[in-house]
């Protein structure tokens, strides 16, 4: 069973109007492999902004309201004490507890929400088995057109591939045992 076709670029300008041709092309399946940052590659791709902030921001307000209302909870309503004449309510001895844990919990759940946005862990990928892909981390530029876009047959995306220029183009195949 094949998962695309994939096929390497020598520069990135390249692969960037690679890019452009195949969303041209009406294609909304396929995704870039690049050694380093490219400029302009997310919008090429068309990929949306990430939540990853929204996600930390959440957790943050959860970890302040969760530091805070447990104090409030223990010092006013299970254990209330009268020290000093202080009232049971005093905020102000609540606030480093209450900025550690929004810290904590803002960090935890930015963390966690990137591995789930990203797909991760993913300790396998179809991709991985082509043996030139091992250049995507070194000096090759590579983008994969996967089989279930809507548009895809094979010959016409390997054809459509080498005449974008493409240095070489694999078909890639899920592996069966």
């Amino acid at each position: 069973m094949i998962y695309g076709v994939l096929a390497g670029f020598e520069t990135p300008e390249d692969l960037l109007r690679a890019i452009k041709k195949i969303r041209e092309s009406r294609f909304t399946l396929f995704d870039a492999y690049t050694p380093f940052p490219i400029e302009g590659l997310d919008e090429a791709l068309g990929i949306p902004e990430n939540r990853v902030g929204l996600v930390a921001l959440g957790g943050g307000a959860c970890g302040a309201t969760l530091g805070f209302g447990m104090q409030w909870y223990a010092n006013v309503v299970a254990y209330p004490m009268n020290i000093a004449g202080k009232p049971d309510f005093s905020w102000p001895a609540f606030i480093p507890v209450t900025f550690e844990l929004t810290i904590l919990t803002a960090a935890l759940f930015g963390a966690l929400g990137m591995l789930v946005m990203n797909g991760l862990p993913r300790l396998y990928h179809p991709i991985f088995a082509v043996a030139e892909f091992r250049r995507a981390s070194k000096d090759r530029f590579f983008i994969c057109i996967e089989a279930a876009d809507p548009l895809f047959d094979v010959f016409r995306v390997r054809s459509f591939l080498e005449s974008l220029g493409a240095m070489d183009v694999r078909e890639v195949a899920f592996e069966t045992e």
